[in-house]
């Protein structure tokens, strides 16, 4: 089910930052207390191939979230420790040095699991172990969430591993949103900054389209 339009879950993961400090980050928290946007991008695995790409692209692209009042923070099932090796291995080889954003480390899968972005087969309860057997590669999707400052979510989006996200078209999700928050007006098809909105109305639909 979608979580657009509700609050996002209030629990507190661990995550490290870029200096291996100990975290713990809790993502409704982070937007109403500091009165700021979210944006959470969840990727499959540390030391892979698409990921790194997607971490580097949403740090070259840091400046602009943070003139919207944007906080990035990454995810994955990871230990701290596994993303604080990641982040002391170079772009050359892989990694992700250089990147300053939080990155969670939710390898109780708590989170992911109340978001139902994990990727699991089949999960059966085997009676003769008297445990749960999951079957898939229980790691995350590469989701990606939007959260407001009142906590709200108010984008989810979710690809299948082997699709890297397009980091501009959250700046224009969150362009559009903070101009409906502002304006008053919506958004159409295909919006960016500086462009024509409209009134939800008839008549706002229609200038529109007739413009």
């Amino acid at each position: 089910m979608s979580l657009v339009g509700k609050k996002f879950p209030s629990i507190a993961i661990d995550a490290i930052s870029e200096m291996g400090d100990n975290l713990k980050i809790n993502i409704f928290e982070e937007a109403t207390k500091n009165n700021k946007k979210v944006l959470l991008f969840w990727y499959p695995k540390d030391f892979t191939f698409v990921c790194p790409t997607e971490l580097h692209a949403f740090q070259a692209a840091l400046p602009e979230f943070e003139k919207r009042n944007t906080i990035v923070i990454g995810a994955s099932c990871d230990t701290n420790e596994v993303h604080f090796a990641w982040l002391n291995t170079p772009k050359n080889n892989g990694g992700i040095e250089g990147v300053t954003y939080p990155i969670l480390a939710d390898t109780t899968r708590n989170l992911a699991n109340i978001l139902g972005i994990l990727d699991i087969e089949t999960a059966n309860y085997n009676d003769d172990l008297d445990t749960v057997i999951i079957e898939g590669s229980n790691v995350t999707y590469r989701a990606t969430y939007l959260v407001d400052e009142t906590g709200k979510i108010f984008h989810e989006s979710v690809n299948d591993m082997p699709l890297g996200r397009n980091v501009n078209e959250y700046l224009r999700l969150i362009d559009a949103y903070t101009h409906v928050q502002t304006k008053g007006e919506v958004c159409p098809a295909n919006w960016e900054e500086g462009k024509e909105a409209m009134f939800a109305t008839r008549e706002g639909v229609a200038n529109y389209l007739n413009n």
